[in-house]
């Protein structure tokens, strides 16, 4: 008797997938509900209608800056060096009012990134990273020469070893 009752087996309930459809369902209807109401601004403001005539983003001037820029500067880097040659374009982000007397200093800044570029190591000039550090040097050297507050920033447009 206990091996009939070992072999017999409850029947298995068949699993319904009535949950799993109610719920794609439910889903779908809620997700599209709501991409409707965040699309059509009802909630977050993000609406992409506008009104004709009128802009509703006030846009900022710009700041009082103008760019000087650097004359080119090609760099031997040496015999033991893979390249030849560092070709180094920069500009030079100043308030519009120091502009000339940057202008005018110019002859002493590229004495200045002329002679530091050529004091740095091949190696470090060949590796990727280390373009932040170079700018940062670059621009404190500047900032020396002209003077505290004529040079906001130093921006390299060309930066290339071959």
């Amino acid at each position: 008797m206990a091996e009939a009752a070992e072999t017999e087996e409850p029947p298995k309930k068949k699993a319904s997938k009535l949950p799993l459809i109610i719920g794609l369902v439910l889903m779908l209807v809620l997700g599209g509900g709501g991409f409707y109401a965040t699309f059509s601004g009802m909630i977050l403001g993000g609406g992409h209608e506008q009104t004709a005539g009128t802009d509703e983003h006030e846009v900022a001037p710009l700041p009082d800056i103008a760019f000087v820029p650097v004359d080119p500067l090609v760099i031997s880097l040496g015999d033991q060096a893979r390249n030849r040659h560092l070709r180094f374009v920069s500009q030079l982000e100043v308030s519009t009012t120091h502009e000339s007397e940057v202008v005018h200093l110019m002859p002493r800044i590229l004495d200045v990134l002329n002679g530091y570029l050529r004091a740095v190591e091949v190696r470090e000039l060949e590796d990727p990273t280390a373009l932040i550090r170079l700018r940062a040097q670059m621009l404190r050297r500047v900032q020396i020469v002209t003077g505290e507050g004529r040079v906001r920033d130093l921006l390299v447009t060309e930066f290339v070893l071959n």
